[in-house]
């Protein structure tokens, strides 16, 4: 008979991905709804997972019940395990959001880290130091995925969560230490996300729904070398693969790609060029170890997100065998469906983490968002797609897609937006330029740059930066490096370099030159040119850290 798992359900990020990785260890999957559900009572075994803001997961549980339903499922004893906000909330309370209270079951609170030297959320991959004996097969030359802005900061150490009785493993993002996962009793629970911690993630899982605790022989001096490297922060260098995805002439969805974002083949039949099917592309890249997937629907502007069944096809099967982060964009934004029904990017954004996406992505809408914040003084009303998703599932879930082209002026006095002087001046001879941003897959232009953009995106919300370049756009030059420092430069949040890579040193000299957090490819990898892993050996074998499969 088949074992069920039950998993908390307070409608906040994506649980389709804990589902996925569960039910691929074999086991059987139920959501619970409600602190009322008799289900709770016949649960064996529960997983308490959460994305976003601490006071959004909180009040939905006491809403719902939860809080008295689960102090007495831990009292009974029974195995219960805490994702991400899932272990924030077994604390008393978070800077995140001063006024709702946690379950305290951990005397302590959470705070934001500090980010005057380092992007904020931080996402990616870290290392863990086990402050005592190992727990769960917990492995410290392993690489596990975290992304969250907030976290139980431990400047003195662990002394004081072990005097509570807590086992402790610990991660540190650039100087400040914070708890990456506990343990007592029946209690587990981690900071980052094991359903998308690959192989390793799974492990953990499996390990914890067995209750089983392996040990992990590991040399002191690979740990050592590991943990004590934070050239970036501690966290590896992100390798995502990107597919563009759009429905072919026979109505087929196919991964493509462009020049300029032009994908139809002008040599040919002037077709759209075909390389791929989406789901086995993902599942590829997956295991040649890309960090991220990155799904985004390239004609998604001329539909409605809610009728484009065979995109969320691609996305519910792909969650179901790629246990990475996958970020899907496309059609983000507040529409009105074809029988009149009006219906809110935050409803849209849900129905995608609901098919297994872990962030969106916005672009078009973000240009709006941008233009209204900058007319209204530099605010915002709380109601743009960026706003609303922001606040229900946590910056780190929306992710900001940027698509300039370079525009040269004669002086910095000839547009309003921040110019740069380019070592490249063009050919009459002028050097000043400033970067438009354009909507709508680069068929318009806004009178915004990038500069401009990224700031009023930051301010009222994202959490990452996808940063394209039309003219990079399938040359395989190599990536706008001049673009890539003035949007690192503007912005705090997590920057990734998009547009132009066509070999393994592009990729270095990106992360090298101007400190973005993570490098996108698509047509390199597509074309079958390089492999992921063959760019991160690369990577590797020139002192930047990566994670290998």
């Amino acid at each position: 008979m088949v074992q069920v798992v039950h998993i908390v359900d307070v409608e906040s990020g994506n649980l389709q991905s804990i589902t996925n990785a569960i039910e691929h260890l074999g086991y059987e999957v139920k959501l619970i709804r409600s602190g009322a559900d008799p289900e709770l009572d016949k649960a064996e075994t529960l997983i308490l997972p959460g994305v976003g803001n601490f006071g959004h997961f909180t009040r939905n549980m006491r809403a719902r019940g939860f809080v008295d339903a689960i102090s007495s499922y831990i009292a009974s004893g029974r195995p219960l395990m805490g994702i991400c906000v899932g272990l924030q909330v077994l604390f008393r309370s978070s800077e995140e959001d001063p006024g709702a209270e946690g379950l305290a079951l951990v005397d302590m609170s959470l705070s934001r880290f500090r980010d005057e030297s380092k992007p904020v959320p931080e996402i990616g991959w870290n290392t863990l130091q086990l402050d005592g004996d190992q727990f769960f097969g917990l492995d410290p030359c392993g690489r596990y995925y975290f992304v969250h802005s907030y976290a139980a900061m431990l400047a003195n150490g662990a002394g004081r969560l072990r005097e509570q009785g807590w086992r402790v493993a610990t991660a540190r993002y650039g100087d400040e230490r914070f708890v990456a996962a506990l343990a007592r009793g029946n209690l587990f629970a981690t900071q980052f996300h094991p359903e998308k911690s690959g192989k390793l993630g799974l492990q953990l899982l499996a390990n914890f729904l067995k209750q089983q605790h392996p040990s992990i022989d590991r040399g002191s001096q690979d740990i050592e070398l590991l943990t004590n490297d934070y050239s970036n922060y501690g966290l590896t260098r992100r390798i995502i693969a990107c597919l563009d995805v759009r429905a072919n002439d026979e109505g087929d969805l196919v991964v493509t790609k462009g020049d300029q974002y032009d994908v139809r083949d002008k040599q040919e039949s002037g077709a759209i060029r075909n390389l791929g099917k989406p789901v086995e592309l993902a599942q590829l890249y997956y295991e040649q170890g890309a960090d991220e997937i990155t799904f985004l629907n390239i004609t998604s502007f001329k539909d409605c997100p809610l009728r484009d069944a065979p995109m969320l096809e691609v996305l519910r099967l792909a969650a179901k065998t790629t246990f990475v982060p996958l970020t899907v964009g496309g059609g983000i934004r507040d529409i009105v469906d074809p029988d009149g029904t009006r219906i809110s990017a935050l409803d849209v954004a849900g129905l995608y983490f609901r098919s297994g996406a872990d962030k969106v992505s916005i672009g078009t809408d973000a240009v709006y968002a941008a233009e209204r914040y900058y007319e209204a003084g530099t605010r915002g009303d709380g109601s743009s797609p960026i706003e609303t998703i922001s606040k229900a599932y946590g910056s780190q879930a929306v992710v900001i897609s940027v698509d300039p082209k370079r525009v040269y002026v004669d002086s910095p006095d000839d547009t309003p937006n921040k110019t740069i002087e380019s070592k490249y001046p063009n050919s009459k001879g002028q050097r000043w330029c400033w970067y438009q941003c354009t909507l709508k897959g680069g068929r318009e232009c806004s009178k915004i740059g990038v500069w401009e953009l990224v700031r009023a995106c930051e301010a009222l919300g994202a959490g990452e930066i996808l940063l394209n370049c039309i003219d990079r756009d399938g040359t395989n030059v190599g990536y706008d490096l001049e673009l890539l420092k003035l949007v690192k430069y503007a912005v705090k949040i997590p920057v990734v370099a998009s547009s132009g890579a066509g070999k393994p040193e592009h990729f270095q000299e990106a992360f090298l030159e101007t400190g973005v957090d993570a490098c996108l490819g698509a047509g390199i990898f597509h074309r079958g040119e390089y492999t992921v892993r063959e760019v991160k050996d690369h990577l590797s074998r020139n002192g930047l850290k990566v994670r290998l499969i």
